[in-house]
């Protein structure tokens, strides 16, 4: 099983910008923080990226492979194993997120 995602958990984007988790998760607390549902907020900040000579940054995550076995207030949660496309603003895809680093003591499916 890997390990869930919490809002103390690294992730960056594919060219450097780091991911801030902001979740509405009340009940699943770990002792790194909530655990992370797909329908969270998760900002991207710092992201270098250049289209030619027009910066084109990643500004958002969209989860499309979330743990869909576990739940947290009726919402899949994530984990190192669920997929996350970064996105810039005009909701162009340019690339899966980086996670890093997470919290090794509580998993789910």
């Amino acid at each position: 099983m890997a390990a869930l995602l919490t809002n103390s958990s690294l992730m960056m984007c594919p060219h450097g910008g780091m991911v801030s988790a902001v979740s509405a998760n009340t009940r699943v607390q770990t002792a790194a923080g909530p655990a992370l549902r797909s329908s969270d907020t998760f900002l991207i900040v710092g992201c270098p990226f250049i289209v030619g000579l027009v910066p084109h940054p990643c500004v958002s995550v969209n989860w499309v492979m979330p743990n869909v076995k576990s739940q947290v207030m009726s919402d899949f949660t994530l984990s190192e194993a669920s997929v996350g496309l970064c996105v810039a603003a005009d909701q162009a895809v340019q690339g899966a997120v980086l996670i890093t680093f997470t919290q090794p003591r509580v998993a789910g499916l």
